[in-house]
């Protein structure tokens, strides 16, 4: 489950147990990377604010499925199974098309995303590759090229909130060994309609 105690939604109690009332899934089921949180339930809350409002917010304009796709591609790329398998069972859900998301894992385990996109969802993942492999070396040119890819500034905002993300989620399961032992592989708060609703149904 993850290298430090947790305290399971048995146990839980008056802050946390609340918490994990609005995040579980069936069965009472909350996932690892929030059990993981439960030492520190304030950082929990933090973390589903920052994944549901980047993610999974009715404002966002760029579709779901190409965030969830962004979310993937970085999550491989800095070696997070974990995150990897999630939302890659959430994108496969939103695509409704094995072949397609059979296709995407292909090229992006082979870091190679020009095998499976093109034009401006490629330039998104070219710039999410930067700034998760490099992002020191980004530039005022790598936002001008995401432009005359024909990404207005508040959808380059949501790619860099997507990839921001990612990399923190990443590191909170690298850094604390947190496994996908007793999960249920792909849930996530569909509701987008609702920033508080964050329900794993």
């Amino acid at each position: 489950m993850t290298w430090i105690s947790t305290i399971s939604y048995e146990e839980a109690r008056g802050a946390l147990l609340r918490l994990y009332d609005r995040i579980k899934g069936p069965n009472n089921n909350v996932d690892n990377i929030m059990l993981a949180h439960s030492l520190r339930p304030h950082t929990m809350e933090g973390h589903m604010t920052l994944y549901k409002y980047v993610l999974h917010h009715p404002r966002n304009t760029l579709p779901k499925a190409y965030l969830e796709t962004i979310g993937v591609y970085v999550s491989l790329l800095n070696g997070c199974q974990y995150c990897a398998d999630h939302h890659f069972a959430g994108l496969s859900r939103l695509l409704s098309d094995e072949e397609r998301a059979a296709e995407i894992w292909r090229a992006f385990e082979d870091k190679r995303p020009a095998a499976a996109f093109a034009g401006r969802e490629l330039a998104g993942l070219r710039y999410a590759e930067r700034l998760t492999t490099g992002a020191a070396e980004l530039r005022a040119q790598d936002i001008q090229d995401l432009r005359r890819a024909g990404f207005d500034d508040g959808e380059i905002l949501e790619l860099n909130q997507v990839a921001a993300y990612f990399a923190y989620a990443n590191r909170t399961v690298l850094g604390l060994g947190i496994d996908t032992d007793g999960d249920i592989i792909g849930l996530s708060p569909g509701d987008s309609s609702d920033v508080d609703n964050w329900s794993h149904q």
